[in-house]
């Protein structure tokens, strides 16, 4: 291993000191409160099963032509999934 010159070794000059810690000086007392939301009431989660269960079973008896009028359609498919879509984003707002 080559040895460094002690005259050009240095990266800032001599007697510096390092700067004080950039971490945020903001103290537990003085941050702002945080906004803490309670529970989702009960129908929450009925509610996104339900729509979890009506669009699998639309999209279920489109394919096995029961219940619904017509032959398969496309139009059935999207339907199915725009309302399991719904029990989906209900499940994001589940606390």
């Amino acid at each position: 291993m080559v040895r460094q010159d002690k005259n050009k070794s240095r990266i800032t000059a001599k007697g510096t000191r390092p700067t004080e810690s950039t971490v945020s000086d903001v103290s537990p007392r003085t941050a702002t409160p945080v906004d803490v939301k309670g529970p989702s009431p009960v129908w929450v989660p009925i509610l996104t099963l339900g729509l979890l269960g009506l669009g699998f079973l639309i999209i279920m008896f489109n394919y096995l032509d029961i219940l619904l009028p017509g032959t398969p359609s496309n139009w059935y498919l999207l339907g199915g999934l725009g309302v399991v879509l719904g029990g989906i984003i209900g499940l994001t707002q589940y606390r």
